[in-house]
């Protein structure tokens, strides 16, 4: 770091307060938002926090003056957290950022207009991205991480400020989505719910008046939900409009989109390009799809062995392990379409046995009351149309759309 005079320190600490009183005098909500940003790691915070670690009188700056005393409950803490950030002191920078977040919003609630909700959005964030830099700091000093579950705390009394009538209210959504970052984040999905239900249910809020960009997050992360409630028919909705409104330039979002909502694509029989999981970087879907054209269940187990870490986070292994059936009715869909070009009068007649040799030349093992139970299980979910004839051990399939598609609706829906 350059050499930094008290004179130089002082005029920085005087030039931030000065850029505060202005802001808030003018209700410049852009200019504003600026003094909060931490995490952004501002060339102009961090000379500002050089200058409060060298100058330790800034607090009487701005308790003695008219301009900033009545504000000193937002900027002393943020002071404090500011020098803390700059040396790395991530727990203490978020102790002191909170109390700043907490005076904010009691000040915000004071504001009759909505000029300051992009500094709220800043905070709502910063408060978020510090929790979790404490946290890491915490475990790794071999403690409880315990300040992101706080950050909720905080953004559940933004979310009630914004949740009355208004201009402010149109923030909610942002909001909620940080909150939905932080459940996901610490595995407390189920804490979305009572947020969802007063974004819904609640008729204060109009879901189209909120920011396309807060619409799609909402979206994507509300989807992401149907997908582990097993309602496919509302993720595929959800995570559809998430991919269709989100900004074609984010390439990463889009990529995230994809990765749950191909799963959920494929339980309701549509089957992505390869050309599309080449383009997004997501190869570890290609065998999964290749094992659905084919009906091999080989091919299919071991693509989700080989990904299965990955698949796991992404809370989409169950769903894609449900594809078996999927497989089984292409396995013996195929089976079906040889027959037929051998004997047509009696194609529709599969014997099991016929089915066993097929997955033993896959390397699966499997008996023949093993395979009837499966063929039970494809009939009864209506992925295949037909009935058994049990003494001679024989699958005779319907001669009118003997294997249906599911034309977009989850398996048995």
């Amino acid at each position: 770091m350059a050499y930094l005079s008290m004179g130089e320190a002082h005029r920085r600490i005087t030039e931030y307060l000065s850029r505060f009183s202005d802001a808030l005098s003018s209700q410049d909500g852009s200019s504003f938002k600026s003094l909060f940003a931490l995490s952004s790691n501002s060339p102009y915070l961090l000379s500002l926090a050089d200058a409060l670690n060298l100058f330790q009188d800034a607090n009487r700056l701005i308790k003695q003056s008219e301009n900033y005393s009545q504000f000193a409950d937002i900027l002393v803490p943020l002071f404090r957290s500011l020098q803390n950030y700059r040396q790395n002191n991530l727990l203490e920078a978020y102790n002191a950022f909170e109390k700043t977040a907490n005076a904010f919003i009691q000040e915000f609630r004071n504001w009759e207009s909505a000029w300051a909700l992009e500094a709220l959005y800043v905070i709502v964030y910063d408060i978020r991205v510090l929790a979790e830099k404490a946290d890491k700091e915490l475990a790794s000093n071999g403690k409880s991480p315990e300040k992101l579950k706080g950050a909720g705390s905080v953004l559940m009394k933004v979310f009630g400020t914004l949740a009355g009538k208004g201009s402010k209210r149109v923030g909610a959504l942002y909001v909620t989505c940080q909150l939905f970052k932080i459940y996901f984040k610490l595995g407390t999905v189920h804490l979305c719910r009572s947020v969802i239900r007063s974004i819904e249910t609640a008729r204060i809020f109009d879901f189209e008046e909120f920011p396309k960009r807060d619409k799609v997050t909402y979206m994507y992360y509300t989807g992401r939900l149907e997908v582990f409630n097993e309602n496919f028919s509302a993720a595929d909705y959800k995570l559809s409009y998430a991919l269709k409104y989100c900004n074609p330039q984010s390439t990463a979002n889009i990529r995230m989109i994809l990765k749950h909502l191909i799963p959920v694509k494929l339980s309701i029989g549509i089957l992505p390009k390869s050309s599309l999981l080449e383009k997004y970087n997501l190869l570890e879907y290609i065998n999964i799809v290749q094992a659905l054209r084919r009906g091999d269940l080989r091919l299919l187990r071991r693509a989700l062995q080989e990904h299965e870490d990955r698949f796991l986070r992404s809370g989409v292994y169950l769903v894609l392990e449900k594809l078996e059936l999927q497989v089984y009715q292409r396995l013996v869909k195929k089976i079906y379409i040889i027959q037929k070009q051998k004997d047509p009068n009696r194609a529709h007649q599969v014997k099991l046995e016929v089915i066993v040799k097929a997955l033993k030349w896959l390397e699966i093992d499997m008996d023949v009351d093993e395979v009837e139970c499966i063929m039970a299980i494809l009939i009864f979910k209506n992925l295949m149309k037909g009935y058994f004839a049990h003494k001679s051990k024989v699958v005779v399939l319907s001669k009118q759309d003997p294997f249906p598609k599911l034309n977009g609706k989850p398996v048995n829906a």
